[in-house]
């Protein structure tokens, strides 16, 4: 069935995008209170490129 193979990967899109923005939320946060991480932003960019991978692969 082609249409629940496309609406589970559409969720994991929509789950992995809340991800992303939760992380950006979670590390601008922390580079407020404790001051800049530079892995953790890098690692956040690392997420942000999967996630670009993700939408781009669907479309």
């Amino acid at each position: 069935m082609p249409g629940s193979t496309n609406g589970s990967t559409n969720g994991s899109t929509k789950t992995m995008g809340a991800l992303t923005v939760g992380g950006l939320v979670v590390v601008t946060a922390y580079t407020v209170a404790l001051g800049g991480n530079g892995w953790l932003w890098f690692g956040w960019v690392v997420l942000g490129l999967l996630t670009l991978a993700l939408v781009v692969t669907q479309s």
